[in-house]
């Protein structure tokens, strides 16, 4: 059992300046929490990608390479690579890259992205959205299976009796991030891959019934069961009260849900009934004091029969000083409660 912490890079908004923090300074905050996050016994850490003003990060290898000479012992992933929008090839020398650097902490979450900013900006068309990430994920597992390869697409150059390098020296794990589709859950179990799903809204039993159709059809495809990895990916924010969370946190949460609602036409605002509503027990938000997030979790882990958590912290763009205080949370308190629950 493995629990991580992801990041967006959610960028602070100042509603006096009505401007974003400096993406620089954004960048070496990130490099401390995650240097924190190594040193309190983490796991795992996801950096998302994004090509929007309000996230730092466009491309998380980058900043996974900055990572991996000052960590030792956290994993480094993506969370996630937008493969539909990104060249398999170069994905793969990139991680391959970061793998050989931290001496084998490297790992690929692939996802679609839930954002579109990347098609236009690459030059893809989104009618093309399923169909790109299908031929895209079928050449990077190619790619990591296979050193010398021959392969032929609908949207890249063909590849012939090719060797991509550097070799990292082992096949990189690949991941597949699903939102909560079929067509996604059928895609990453027929590849016989390990499966993370966003779970960010609602409540956390609705997903039962997919991640039993992925586990049916891991089996079905003929891969063997002890193999099989799934994680969740859930937001996620520790403080010494619910109410301290409430106060301090809530307004940044809802402004960014606010900022994603407009942008998707949502009916409503969210509202502080949401928010503390999400924070019970049935709820997706791992939110509150330590005891109420140990709970959750290990409820959720054992619902699931999950392999990984992983804790999406900076939604909305919290102080850098709170998220340094929900990484010590976590690794002090958090995780080894919810391993001795788990034995």
């Amino acid at each position: 059992m493995e629990l991580g912490i992801g990041m967006f890079g959610d960028l602070i908004f100042d509603r006096q300046t009505k401007k974003y923090q400096p993406v620089g300074r954004r960048f070496k905050e990130i490099l401390e929490e995650v240097k924190l996050a190594d040193e309190s016994g983490i796991d795992i850490f996801l950096m998302g990608e994004h090509h929007r003003p309000d996230y730092a990060v466009p491309a998380p290898e980058i900043m996974l390479s900055a990572l991996a000479p000052v960590t030792n012992h956290i994993k480094l992933a993506s969370g996630v690579t937008v493969l539909s929008s990104a060249d398999p090839v170069k994905v793969y020398q990139d991680f391959s890259m970061i793998d050989l650097l931290s001496d084998q902490r490297a790992e690929i979450v692939a996802g679609r992205g839930s954002f579109i900013e990347s098609f236009p900006l690459f030059g893809y068309d989104l009618k093309d959205y399923d169909e790109l990430f299908d031929e895209k994920l079928d050449l990077l597992v190619k790619l990591n299976k296979n050193e010398k390869i021959t392969w032929e697409g609908k949207f890249r150059a063909t590849l012939t009796e090719q060797t991509v390098y550097p070799r990292p020296g082992r096949e990189l794990p690949v991941w597949v991030a699903v939102g909560g589709t079929p067509e996604s859950v059928v895609r990453a179990a027929r590849f016989g891959l390990p499966v993370i799903f966003a779970i960010i809204g609602g409540r956390p039993v609705q997903f039962k019934p997919l991640i039993d159709y992925y586990k049916e059809l891991y089996i079905h495809f003929g891969h063997d069961r002890k193999n099989m990895q799934i994680a969740v990916h859930s937001h996620t924010f520790l403080a010494g009260s619910t109410k301290e969370i409430t106060d301090d946190y809530y307004p940044y949460y809802a402004a960014q849900m606010d900022k994603i609602g407009e942008e998707r036409g949502w009916a409503s605002k969210y509202s502080e009934p949401q928010f503390t509503g999400g924070m019970g027990p049935e709820g997706a938000l791992y939110m509150g004091e330590p005891g109420r997030v140990i709970d959750k979790i290990i409820h959720t882990i054992q619902m699931f029969g999950l392999t990984r958590f992983v804790a999406h912290i900076d939604v909305g763009g919290p102080t850098h000083s709170q998220l340094m205080k929900t990484i010590e949370l976590y690794g002090s308190k958090v995780i080894p409660e919810v391993r001795k629950a788990l034995g």
